[in-house]
Parts: structure tokens; sequence; C-alpha cells
């Protein structure tokens, strides 16, 4: 097995505007092996969303290359692109998009049958990942019913669900206190031990740089640092 997560050569995204041409990202090569989590550092505006949103076929480059687990995703039309998504990538957003009038088991039980995860392991894969994020007893509890971080590790379990094999994730702690902030890393960093699968989480808190394998700094919109 491939194990390059992520190759990204000289990405580039230019957005028109009336005041011209914007560059949110210019010439961004890197790349992400498999089993690694790695965090996207950058104050706001520095191209972070956009990357993700590219790396994940949300998006599409204006030049470069990306290549997702050997697949060149601009070979993908958009249906074969939809199903891509859905089989390889678990996206982990700030705000978080639970369906409110599902409980936690059913936002997971709706990702799984997207994912294709077949009938007879769901039930044993949803209770798996919600007991991952300590959230097991609230499987029945709809998003009302919880916090704001109760909130976004059933997010995270839902992105986890389909058994993904890179994980996209976008400030998914920029609005939570420090100490649910270190629960959601850290069960995050868990699933990449134990599921051998990578993570690129992007974030200007400092926090998440204990528990990357590397950090990569964006500055407007080009690679700053990487190590």
């Amino acid at each position: 097995m491939n194990d390059t997560a992520i190759a990204a050569q000289e990405v580039g995204r230019v957005y028109a505007s009336d005041s011209g041409a914007v560059h949110a990202l210019q010439d961004v090569s890197f790349v992400v092996e498999r089993g690694q989590f790695v965090v996207l550092r950058g104050r706001s505006g520095s191209g972070k969303t956009t990357l993700l949103n590219c790396l994940g076929g949300l998006d599409d480059p204006t030049s470069g290359k990306i290549w997702i687990q050997d697949q060149d995703i601009s070979q993908l039309d958009e249906s074969a692109r939809t199903r891509w998504r859905r089989s390889s990538i678990g996206f982990v957003f700030q705000q978080m998009g639970l369906l409110p009038s599902f409980s936690a088991y059913e936002n997971l039980d709706v990702m799984a049958r997207l994912g294709g995860v077949p009938r007879g392991e769901r039930r044993e894969r949803i209770l798996a990942c919600l007991d991952l994020v300590g959230l097991l007893d609230y499987y029945d509890h709809r998003p009302y019913e919880m916090s704001g971080g109760q909130q976004q590790r059933i997010a995270i379990a839902r992105a986890l669900v389909a058994q993904p094999q890179l994980i996209l994730a976008d400030e998914p702690t920029s609005e939570l206190d420090s100490e649910t902030t270190h629960d959601i890393l850290t069960a995050l960093q868990d699933f990449v031990r134990q599921q051998d699968v990578s993570i690129l989480l992007s974030s200007h808190d400092p926090i998440a740089d204990d528990y990357a394998d590397r950090v990569i700094s964006l500055r407007d919109g080009r690679i700053h640092s990487s190590a």
C-alpha cells in the first residue's frame, strides 16, 4: 500500500475580486505520509481553509496537482469525486453541521450509509466511534441536549465512522475551552495511532502542536515553514 496520504505539488488558488486577483494559495508543495498527524498553522486569511477545501475536492486549485492516496483528484468528474469523498475522506469543520433532529447515533448512521459501511457492521462501528470520543452514553442525545464540546466530539466520531484513510479538520477546536480542546486532540491522536490513518488539522492554537508529528506553517498563501 502506498505510504503517501497527501502529495501537493505547486498548488495555487486565485480568486477574482473587485480589486483584482487574490492569490489565496501560491506554489504550495508538501507530502503527508500515512499514519501522520499534521497540524496546519497560520493566522486567519493565511490560506488554511482554501488548502483543505482543495485537498478534499470541495474546491479546485487554479494551478498545480494534488494526489490523495495516489489518486489524482483532478481526474475525477463531479459524481466520481463525490463518491471518493464519501469513502476516502473524513471532514471535521468548526461549524459541526450535525442534523439537529437526529440523535448522535443517527447522525453517525447517516454518514455510515453514505460511506458504504455494510449494514451488518454499522451498529458496531458507530458505537465504537462514540466510545472513542468518550460519548457512548450519549448515543440517543440530540445536539441541543449536548454542550458545544460534546457536539464537536460527535462531529469527529461522524467523520471517523466510515474509516477514511484521511481526516481533514478545519479549526475544530477554535471555539472550545482548553480542557475540551485537549480531549478532542487526544481522541484524534488515538484514532491516528489505532487505525494508521492520516490527519491534517488546521489551527491557530499552539496547543495542537503538542499532538502533531509535524507542523506546517502557512503565511499569505505560501508555506512559511515545515518541521
